[in-house]
């Protein structure tokens, strides 16, 4: 399958050919797996301390007072126990835990597939919200001038002679999130827009951190939850020349 090259000012140059890891069967199922796992594996993790609770000079006065034989401090109040006033927590979160979560080599380099090759159908792009350029044939292709890029605006002005302005209008409108979220420091919710892949950093990794849902990735740095945030495939996506030469037999 062969897809135009187009350069910066949205013009068709040559033709290239798809790499082969584009035509692998699109696994929704696996890549869902993969996300969840990604993100249990990013969760920080949290215990209480062992003496919490503890450190405080209460012993059991032991039978023959007509009280429950828990530990008392001198003036007879209950302490140090779970069921008493500033006793530690029963059974609460323990720091040794092991948080991390596995997956199979061979299932991981399926579902990446998967959501690379999700890149290339505009029915799944389209699924995912994203505002598609009716002219263009997926994915978008384009010359590798476009990693030297070193000010937003320019960036912004080849994103939209590719016809993608209305996708990142659409991700420049934030949205409240619904719930107690919004107490806790997450109160807006920012969409995803363009992932543009590049073969190394010249400079558009600084100017597309100013423009909102889009991020920069090199080849060997892709994972899951920039091919398919939220676990659900299809994103629209940039690739240079030379980072398609480099997916030949990704991942």
């Amino acid at each position: 399958m062969k897809v135009p090259v187009y350069d910066l000012e949205g013009n068709p140059v040559r033709e290239v050919e798809l790499p082969s890891t584009f035509m692998e069967y699109v696994r929704t199922d696996v890549i869902r797996k993969a996300f969840r796992i990604y993100l249990m594996n990013n969760r920080q993790p949290y215990g209480t301390n062992p003496r919490a609770g503890k450190n405080i000079a209460a012993e059991s006065w032991g039978v023959g007072y007509g009280l429950a034989r828990i530990p008392r401090l001198p003036n007879g109040r209950g302490a140090f126990a779970p069921n008493t006033v500033g006793g530690y927590r029963a059974h609460g979160p323990r720091a040794e835990k092991i948080w991390k979560r596995h997956i199979n080599k061979k299932e991981l380099r399926l579902a990446l597939r998967s959501a690379l090759s999700a890149t290339a159908i505009k029915e799944l792009v389209i699924g995912r919200g994203h505002r598609v350029p009716e002219d263009k044939p997926l994915p978008i292709v384009v010359v590798d001038d476009i990693q030297g890029i070193k000010r937003t605006k320019d960036l912004i002005k080849v994103l939209q002679n590719l016809g993608l302005d209305r996708d990142l209008e659409r991700a420049s409108k934030r949205k409240i999130r619904a719930g107690k979220g919004k107490m806790r420091g997450r109160k807006y919710k920012q969409a995803k827009s363009v992932l543009i892949v590049v073969s190394k950093y010249e400079g558009i990794e600084r100017s597309a951190s100013n423009i909102p849902g889009v991020d920069v990735s090199l080849v060997k740095q892709l994972n899951i939850n920039k091919l398919a945030p939220g676990g659900v495939p299809g994103r629209l996506t940039i690739y240079t020349e030379s980072a398609l030469k480099e997916l030949e037999g990704w991942p």
